[in-house]
């Protein structure tokens, strides 16, 4: 009987560790979807530049929290001897790699908002500031139960801050990171003359489009995959996932009045605010989530350009940030078991913790990056913003012209 107990926790930690790891690849294809977003939507002459930073920020991410960031967040570090890694199939290690997926999407999210105008050091080295320490406090706070914050809300509210699969701990906290960056860095050169907004049309329909449907497919793996083991999984989560993701498309569809841009974006919106209830909803409640996701992408995308003069690129602030507020929201309002979900959770703790995760993440920016801006600089010269980050920065176009 001992080997055969042996025999099934050997074949569980392994299968966990699969499981896991398949969802770490699924999250890190996604930064390709990033990377494609960002190409399709900025003009031709900082193409390059983006799938530089993309590839650049995750390579840094991947040092930081690896030395830093996940040690501040749970506690361990990874300066041990393999032997001891290796343990249950190095399923630790695993862990590590599906979370720092998670954690490299906050430089991908802020990328996405400077676009075209972002020094590209000034940039890593907020990459390095931000995923070492800011947003790995929130992250154990939330996630880890660092600080007492949630042993408080739950004393207080009946129950803790609820976020599956990072609707405010991850998407929010990039959003409001890029806010503060965005507004520090000042719109692009021509965006607004005499006080009116200049369209800059996306210089490739195709590449957007293949973005958001790369993040689409992995997203799956970034919701389903928050369980972190085999057993945990739920179907209901994917079904969720797959709700909002229709609702986001089709209420942009209809908000955006065909805009391809809307209409691609409309399902990432859908899918950023169902993180957070994907498993306490219902399905039909997780449509409703991702309607109303879509529609305020749209609304918020187009009043923050249009008459707040926020020159936010990919739009990842109502993206990112406020449809993470709403998920955030959603989740204390559809999990409750009288809205057909699962119960446990309270809508004073989601304010709360969202409220938190709001004020941490605008706070942390103004910080890091008034300070790089007082010390190095953020913004490009009014030449090379001109000419293009691609071939001032990278000495090469994205098409050759020969």
């Amino acid at each position: 009987m001992e080997n055969l107990q042996t025999a099934v926790d050997t074949l569980v930690h392994g299968t966990n560790t699969l499981f896991l790891l398949c969802g770490a690849v699924m999250v890190l294809a996604m930064h390709a979807g990033f990377a494609f977003l960002e190409v399709g939507t900025v003009r031709q002459k900082n193409q390059v530049n983006a799938l530089s930073k993309i590839l650049s920020d995750f390579a840094i991410s991947t040092l930081v929290y690896f030395f830093i960031g996940y040690w501040i967040a749970y506690g361990v570090s990874f300066l041990q001897p393999a032997p001891v890694l290796a343990l249950d199939h190095g399923y630790a290690l695993v862990k590590f790699f599906f979370l720092l997926t998670f954690a490299a999407a906050i430089p991908a999210i802020i990328s996405g908002g400077i676009a075209e105008r972002a020094r590209f050091v000034p940039q890593l080295c907020a990459t390095a500031l931000i995923v070492a320490f800011i947003y790995p406090s929130f992250e154990g706070m939330m996630w880890n139960g660092n600080w007492g914050v949630q042993a408080w809300l739950a004393g207080r509210f009946g129950a803790p801050f609820h976020d599956f699969a990072g609707s405010v701990v991850v998407h929010a906290m990039g959003g409001w990171l890029a806010l503060a960056a965005v507004l520090l860095l000042g719109p692009r050169q021509g965006r607004f003359r005499e006080g009116r907004l200049v369209a800059f049309a996306p210089s490739n329909i195709p590449f957007l489009a293949l973005g958001s449907w790369i993040l689409i497919v992995g997203w799956f793996g970034f919701n389903v995959m928050s369980a972190q083991s085999l057993q945990n999984a739920s179907g209901l989560v994917a079904a969720n996932s797959l709700m909002a993701m229709v609702g986001g498309t089709v209420s942009a569809l209809i908000a955006g009045r065909n805009d391809p841009g809307f209409l691609h974006n409309g399902p990432l919106a859908g899918l950023v605010a169902v993180c957070a209830g994907s498993d306490l909803m219902h399905p039909v409640a997780a449509l409703i989530t991702g309607a109303v996701a879509g529609a305020l992408f749209v609304w918020c995308f187009t009043v923050a350009q249009g008459k707040w003069k926020l020159d936010d690129v990919l739009g990842v602030w109502p993206l990112h940030g406020l449809c993470g507020v709403w998920g955030g929201l959603a989740c204390g309002v559809f999990g409750q078991s009288a809205l057909g979900g699962m119960g446990g959770v309270s809508l004073a703790s989601q304010v709360v913790g969202t409220l938190l995760g709001v004020v941490i993440a605008l706070l942390g920016g103004f910080v890091v990056y008034g300070l790089l801006r007082r010390l190095v600089g953020l913004r490009l010269s009014q030449e090379q913003e001109y000419y293009g980050a691609d071939i001032t920065l990278h000495k090469i176009g994205a098409v050759s012209t020969d």
